[in-house]
């Protein structure tokens, strides 16, 4: 479903990915893992388009995506959690859900879509609340929620565990799950909390140094020990 072929990006005069080739299927959920700074996020900000490649391609089942504006990603079918979830704290929970219905066509008279509701029931409840006062857990489901308003193919989340509570991330984890098996979405998730990624995980990527270094179906990766894979 999404596919990177030889992807090449720099910051300045630094080389952070290199020659970046992975395949993220469509029903499977796969996770990207290593250490910080090897250039996970910057992965996922170049399949958004918020981080120009300059070699390589993205392609959106079969479609070469490389040179489309954000936007124009989101309405192909892309749906992206960033790190630190970047909600609007001064809109209302109604208003960032709507936000992820922004980059389609026809968006007067829109409303929130039912099945984010039914999703994230806790999202029903604030509706009129802003988002800057939910808890951190709140805010991620609304995140995701606001990701997955215009129904994409693909879901890219980065740290979604970071800093909320054990119960908010079984929610969370059980929410992919459902979304996978059900509605064949293609996952990759970007996790430093390695249980949460291995309960999820049906194939693993390895980076190092903007490279992949390993890569394979969860139960071939295990065998392997990722773990061990990740501290090389």
């Amino acid at each position: 479903m999404l596919t990177f072929e030889s992807l090449n990006q720099y910051y300045g005069g630094s080389h952070i990915l290199r020659d970046v080739s992975l395949a993220v299927p469509a029903g499977a959920c796969t996770v990207l893992l290593g250490r910080n700074g090897v250039g996970k996020t910057t992965l996922l900000k170049t399949a958004m388009g918020l981080v120009p490649a300059r070699s390589g391609r993205v392609l959106l089942d079969g479609q070469d995506i490389t040179r489309l504006a954000p936007y124009e990603r989101v309405r192909l079918g892309i749906g992206y959690v960033p790190q630190g979830r970047e909600i609007f704290n001064r809109l209302t929970v109604e208003e960032n859900l709507l936000m992820g219905l922004a980059p389609l066509s026809g968006r007067a008279g829109r409303k929130v879509p039912e099945h984010i509701l039914e999703t994230f029931p806790v999202l029903r409840q604030m509706l009129k609340r802003r988002g800057g006062d939910l808890s951190g857990g709140q805010q991620q489901q609304l995140a995701i929620g606001r990701a997955l308003a215009a129904n994409p193919r693909v879901l890219i989340l980065d740290e979604p565990t970071e800093g909320i509570q054990p119960s908010i991330i079984k929610e969370i984890g059980a929410v992919i799950r459902r979304l996978v098996q059900a509605s064949k979405l293609a996952v990759l998730l970007v996790e430093q909390y390695y249980d949460f990624a291995e309960s999820l995980a049906d194939g693993y990527a390895v980076m190092s140094r903007g490279r992949i270094t390993h890569a394979g179906p969860g139960a071939e990766m295990k065998d392997r020990n990722v773990r061990e894979l990740i501290a090389i």
